[in-house]
């Protein structure tokens, strides 16, 4: 009987931990991951520019299984968090989650949660690189303030993106040593970069979480300025991280790096995939299939951010790339209730 409800609750907590989003975190630190390792490579004529090659050491196996581990592991663990603080507007949105219907118990989930977390901590800080504990811990704490943002319009984006963009900044640091600060310019805007990526991710989910969020006092954009207008704003907002790389990598050219034949590739079927979310969105901004289009939504997020890998590892790039869009799409099928 005992290993039963342990067999029910484990199997509560997994389905609550929505293993489509793990590629959220994985991708984003996979590029940070990748990119120590091409500073790491880099010769001397690299090392003189902003990429800064000083002690970078090539990153082992091992040492990268355990870090791409904690990261895809890392959105699951925190969205018990998410899902507890959020209990009010998913009594309205997701009716039949886990921790809404009873079928999850809040307070070991949480402790479940809370030791993985504690795990992952002290693997970072004896096993890894102890300065990469920070972004850990950040990402923790913004995980509290997102749900509280959700109130004040954009800063709930903003906040978010941060927060996914702090697993790019752990798996750079968590990669090996490195003498040199990971805010130079051309690590700073990479980071921020995944940012903006992320928080146009999660503009796009609150269409389906509008009438649960309106009811709750969330204040998110979509809530903000409605339905109508907000549909017209996802078309608009998808050429938005094509218009932002334009302007850093030829504008400001904080990213030293030549383009490459697989990057354009990817490049260009991201851009398709980010046009094609907006439109989705634009068509149906509510019903059933605001739910469906997430999918696409959540690819479009995870493979940018592989085009992004490809300027500096294009066979990690364009691997990653199409795993990304089968997986999602295959875990994504295993949560067709739009109400969980």
């Amino acid at each position: 009987m005992a290993m039963n409800r342990i067999g029910k609750f484990f199997k509560a907590y997994i389905k609550s931990m929505r293993l489509y989003y793990s590629f959220i975190t994985g991708i984003a630190g996979l590029v940070g991951l990748s990119y120590y390792q091409f500073v790491a490579q880099s010769p001397d004529a690299i090392a003189l520019s902003s990429i800064r090659r000083t002690v970078e050491l090539e990153t082992s196996p091992a040492r990268s299984l355990v870090i791409l581990c904690i990261l895809f592991l890392a959105w699951g663990i925190n969205q018990i968090v998410n899902d507890f603080l959020g209990l009010k507007e998913d009594r309205i949105n997701a009716p039949d989650r886990p921790m809404v219907t009873g079928e999850l118990h809040p307070v070991a989930a949480l402790t479940v949660s809370a030791v993985l977390m504690a795990v992952a901590l002290l693997t970072t800080w004896f096993l890894l690189e102890r300065s990469a504990v920070a972004p850990l811990v950040i990402g923790v704490l913004l995980n509290f303030v997102y749900e509280y943002a959700k109130g004040y319009g954009i800063w709930a984006n903003i906040v978010f993106g941060i927060m996914i963009s702090n697993c790019a900044a752990y798996g750079f640091m968590a990669a090996g040593p490195s003498e040199t600060s990971i805010w130079t310019s051309a690590r700073a805007s990479m980071i921020l970069y995944i940012a903006l990526v992320n928080g146009l991710m999660t503009f796009y989910t609150y269409f389906k979480d509008y009438e649960g969020d309106k009811a709750s006092g969330k204040k998110t954009i979509i809530v903000r300025y409605g339905l109508e207008r907000s549909k017209h704003l996802s078309i608009l907002a998808s050429f938005l991280p094509t218009l932002v790389f334009v302007v850093l990598y030829f504008g400001f050219r904080l990213w030293p790096i030549p383009l490459n034949g697989i990057f354009l590739l990817l490049g260009g079927l991201t851009v398709c995939l980010q046009l094609w979310t907006g439109y989705l969105f634009y068509k149906d901004p509510k019903g059933e299939m605001t739910y469906y289009s997430l999918s696409m939504n959540f690819r479009s997020c995870a493979c940018c951010e592989t085009a992004i890998m490809a300027l500096f590892n294009p066979v990690l790039g364009i691997v990653f790339f199409f795993a990304t869009y089968m997986f999602i799409g295959f875990l994504f099928n295993f949560y067709m209730n739009k109400s969980a």
